[in-house]
C-alpha cells in the first residue's frame, strides 16, 4: 500500500493529536487530521498497544487512553495520574509524565515513568476488555533521585531494562509472573539490579535491545554518545562492552563559552524493522546550531560493527528531533522510512534509508504549539 498514517503530539497545550499521512508513491506528506484532546494533556511521549487499537500517552500530569478507530477517528477515553508520589501530581511541581512502554504481550500492561523531581517510581498499569488504560497495578521502586526517560524489554519481556538519566544509570526489572500467567498481576516486576553508566557525565535517555536480545545500546544524553552493552546470560545485566560511538562530531565545541552549558543532548535511538542497522538523534540546544543523527550497521549477533553515518539535521531538533523508523518491511529489507519530527519549527520529515545512504524524500510542517514529538506508525 502506498499510503501510510502517523501520528504525532506536542510537548505545550493545547493539546492535540496530528495523523499526516505519507506517499511512498509520490513522495508526499501532508496534515490529514488534527484531533482535539484534552487541552491540559499535550501528549510528548506515546505509543500504540499491540493491535494498534489504543493510543496511550505522556501527557503533562496524566497517562491518557484513545480508543483509534480509523487514522482519523481518535476518541479520548481515560486520565490516570501518575502513581505512588502525591507530590508528583501537584500543579506546584515540575514532575512530569515523560515515557511509557506498553507491553506486547498478555496481560498489555502499560509501563509508564515520571520525571523531573518526585519521580522514584515506575507506574503500572492494566488495560480494559478493549485495551484502555484502567487500573494502576504496582507503583516499583528505583531511587529518591531517579529520571527515567526510556525503558525496553528484551524480546522475551520477561526482563525490564530502564535508562535513568537523572541517577546516571541503567536499571533491570524482571516480572514476576510467568509469562503464560494472564492474571492482571502478571504485570508486576521486581528489581534484579542496576549498573552506573561508563562516565559520571554521561546520562543515559534511550535504551534498546537487539532482537535477538544479547546487545542493548543506551544513548547518553550528556555524553552526546552510544553505548553498547552485552547482555550476560546468566544474570541478564547489561555488561558495557567499552564500545562506545559519537552522536556529535568529534571536536565539536560542546559547550557555550559564556555560560559553561551544554550545547548538545542526545535524544532516542531506534533499530529499523529488519534489526540490521540502528538510527539516533542528538539535539542541540541553541536554535544557532543543527542536531544530528546518526545510523549503525549490526551484525547478526547485535554487536554494532560500524558507524555509518553522523548527519545534521535541518534544526537543532528542539525538544524532539526523534527518528522513528517503520515497523514494517520495505522492499525485503534493503530500504526502510524513517519519520523525523521537531518542535523547533514544527516539521516531520520522511528519509529514506536505502544503501547505507539517508535522503530526505518528504515533509510538512504544521504550525502549531509545541509540535511535534515523536512521530508513529499506524499503518
Amino acid at each position: 500500500m502506498p499510503l501510510h498514517h502517523l501520528m504525532i503530539g506536542t510537548w505545550t497545550p493545547p493539546g492535540a493529536i496530528f495523523t499526516v499521512q505519507f506517499d511512498d508513491e509520490k513522495l508526499e506528506l501532508k496534515l490529514v487530521k488534527r484531533t482535539e484532546i484534552p487541552q491540559n494533556e499535550p501528549i510528548s511521549w506515546m505509543a500504540f498497544d499491540h493491535g494498534k487499537k489504543n493510543l496511550y500517552g505522556s501527557a503533562m500530569k496524566k497517562w491518557s487512553s484513545f480508543s483509534v478507530k480509523s487514522p482519523t477517528e481518535i476518541v479520548h477515553e481515560a486520565s490516570h495520574a501518575m502513581g505512588s508520589d502525591p507530590e508528583a501530581n501537584s500543579a506546584s511541581t515540575n514532575t512530569r509524565a515523560i515515557f511509557l512502554l506498553p507491553a506486547k504481550k498478555p496481560p498489555y500492561a502499560v509501563y509508564c515513568n515520571p520525571f523531573y523531581k518526585h519521580a522514584g517510581n515506575g507506574n503500572i498499569f492494566s488495560v480494559n476488555s478493549t485495551g484502555g488504560l484502567d487500573q494502576n497495578i504496582q507503583n516499583y521502586e528505583y531511587q529518591p533521585n531517579t529520571g527515567i526517560h526510556g525503558m525496553v524489554f528484551d524480546p522475551t519481556e520477561t526482563y525490564l531494562y530502564s535508562a535513568d538519566l537523572t541517577a546516571n544509570k541503567l536499571w533491570v526489572h524482571k516480572k514476576t509472573a510467568a509469562a503464560t500467567d494472564t492474571t492482571p498481576d502478571a504485570g508486576h516486576v521486581e528489581l534484579i539490579g542496576s549498573v552506573d553508566a561508563p562516565a559520571p557525565g554521561d546520562h543515559p535517555r534511550w535504551v534498546a535491545i537487539h532482537p535477538s536480545g544479547q546487545y542493548l545500546y543506551a544513548l547518553m544524553e550528556a555524553g552526546n554518545r552510544l553505548c553498547e552493552y552485552v547482555i550476560d546470560p546468566t544474570t541478564h545485566m547489561p555488561v558495557y562492552t567499552y564500545h562506545s560511538f559519537p552522536l556529535i562530531p568529534p571536536g565539536i565545541e560542546t559547550h557555550d563559552r559564556a555560560t559553561g552549558k551544554g550545547l548538545y543532548r542526545s535524544d532516542v535511538c531506534s533499530l529499523d524493522f529488519s534489526g540490521r542497522y540502528l538510527f539516533a538523534t542528538a539535539r542541540s540546544n541553541s536554535f544557532d546550531l543543527t542536531g544530528y543523527i546518526a545510523a549503525f550497521r549490526l551484525r547478526e549477533s547485535g554487536s554494532i560493527e560500524t558507524q555509518i553515518c553522523l548527519n545534521p539535521t535541518p534544526t537543532s531538533g528542539g525538544h524532539s528531533n526523534a527518528v522513528s523508523p517503520c515497523d514494517f518491511d520495505v522492499n525485503g529489507g534493503k530500504e526502510t522510512w524513517l519519520a523525523l519530527t521537531d518542535d523547533q519549527e514544527g516539521w516531520v520529515e520522511m528519509y529514506r534509508w536505502k544503501d547505507e545512504f539517508l535522503a530526505r524524500v518528504a515533509r510538512v510542517r504544521i504550525p502549531e504549539p509545541g509540535f511535534g514529538m515523536n512521530a508513529i506508525w499506524y499503518d
